[in-house]
């Protein structure tokens, strides 16, 4: 990660020239993820990268682990102008627009090629809704691929019927459904208080949150079935972002590039070593078996089918636009 942060920082160095230095404007950036996540390191050097092409004149603070708002918090409180930008997994506010689960319909990009194809199809629609929103895109990091963790073997979706499931979006709250599971919505910053008080026994997600929140305590088995690559995605409040100088909007714009990018390098490097990690630490990983896994497929075929109709012509557009590339 320092390689990534000093070809981040020098490459952004050497494409900004920054004036003098006046008072420097102070912004606040939180995410959900703790300070040793790589969404989170990778926002700390973007943020160095925005303060040494700016020269000072923009200076970014992030505050990680949902210590200044919590995960569910972050977007409203950038729309509002509680702080000036903040990242958040758009997923989790699909209620409000569908075009924000783009990312989490199942087995559509499986893949970081696939996920980044899915990104730029996205862009534009997302944009456009997150300008209405009061809000600017930035840049989005992908997740690894989405696996299943449980307290024990599962061979097919009957053995999942009852299992109290942790939800983080309308995605994984509707696969839960499907699979005769009970979802219950948790932020990642209370999943690990959840899995030990048994308020919930199961859940999908990374091998890099199974590591971050060392689940082999409470759960044993991974199943990688590859699901989706959910992404987090850095947005500023479009009304502070306008009142910018040019050049310190063409700092961020420049930056978030270049983060968006060393991100996902960062992600698929690790991508790997968490699912390691989960093994040595005496988990059993690996792949759903094939019943298992055929049943996941028609879950998720149901559930292109529901996104496609609730994100309309939006959503077409972004299926299409991927499709073609």
């Amino acid at each position: 990660m320092r390689l990534v942060k000093k070809l981040l920082i020098g490459t952004v160095a050497l494409s900004c020239s920054a004036g003098a230095v006046h008072s420097a404007e102070k912004w606040d950036m939180p995410m959900a993820y703790g300070d040793s996540n790589y969404h989170t390191i990778n926002g700390k050097i973007f943020a160095d990268a925005v303060r040494i092409c700016t020269g000072g004149e923009l200076d970014i603070t992030v505050h990680g682990g949902g210590s200044l708002f919590k995960g569910g918090e972050i977007k409203r409180a950038v729309q509002t102008g509680q702080v000036q930008i903040g990242e958040r997994l758009l997923s989790a506010h699909a209620n409000e627009n569908p075009v924000f689960g783009y990312d989490s319909v199942p087995f559509m990009a499986t893949s970081f090629a696939d996920s980044e194809k899915l990104r730029k199809a996205a862009v534009p629609v997302l944009g456009k809704v997150l300008d209405k929103q009061n809000l600017v895109l930035l840049y989005s990091v992908p997740w690894p691929p989405q696996g299943l963790y449980f307290k024990k073997a599962v061979n097919s979706t009957s053995e999942m019927e009852g299992i109290k499931f942790r939800a983080y979006n309308s995605a994984t709250a509707k696969l839960a459904e499907l699979s005769g599971m009970l979802p219950v919505q948790i932020e990642a910053a209370e999943l690990v208080q959840a899995l030990a008080t048994g308020v919930a026994d199961a859940f999908i997600s990374s091998g890099s949150t199974g590591y971050d929140k060392k689940v082999w305590e409470h759960l044993s088995h991974f199943y990688d079935a590859q699901a989706w690559l959910p992404r987090d995605t850095v947005f500023a409040n479009k009304k502070v972002f306008n009142a910018l100088p040019k050049q310190s909007q063409n700092c961020l714009k420049s930056s978030a590039m270049l983060a968006g990018v060393a991100g996902t390098a960062r992600a698929e490097q690790l991508t790997g070593w968490y699912v390691a990690q989960l093994a040595e630490n005496g988990m059993t990983v690996g792949p759903p078996g094939d019943k298992l896994k055929s049943e996941l497929k028609a879950i998720g075929a149901t559930m292109s089918g529901d996104w496609g109709k609730a994100a309309g012509a939006d959503g077409k557009a972004i299926i299409d636009a991927f499709n073609t590339m």
